[in-house]
Formats: C-alpha cells, structure tokens, sequence
C-alpha cells in the first residue's frame, strides 16, 4: 500500500491494517526463528508499514484539532 492509498483511508482501516501487519511480523519474526524465512526483507517492510499507518494515524488526527496547521505542514510536506 502507497503512502497516498494510506491517507485515504479511514483511521479505523489504518488501525485494522495495522493489526494485520503486526500479525505478519510476528509470523516473519518466529519464521526467521526457525530458519523458515526466506526474504528477512519483509521483516523491515512490515515495520515499516506500520510506522507509515501511524504517522497517517497521527497526521489526521492533529488535523481535527488543527485544521490550518496542519494544512500548512502538508503543504511543506509536498514540496
């Protein structure tokens, strides 16, 4: 999923596909345990996932409290 797919998304599909990749590493994480995991990239694709769903998370979440602020930083953002 593309960082633009994430922040068109609800919060509460962010939240669920976070729990969805934390599922996965944990997968990744007891395969790569029992030498069972070919691609360890995954590990960091997950990871990274989910960190970028949070930001999304926090980003919507500042803009209700602060509409015009955050409108300003996505601008900055872009550019």
């Amino acid at each position: 999923m593309k960082l633009s797919e994430m922040r068109e998304k609800s919060v509460e599909e962010l939240q669920s596909a976070i729990v969805d990749w934390k599922k996965d590493l944990f997968s990744y994480k007891m395969q790569l345990a029992t030498h069972k995991l070919e691609n360890t990239a995954l590990i960091s694709k997950a990871k990274h996932m989910i960190a970028q769903a949070k930001t999304v998370i926090k980003e919507k979440a500042s803009c209700e409290v602060n509409p015009t602020q955050s409108a300003e930083a996505s601008n900055k953002a872009e550019v």
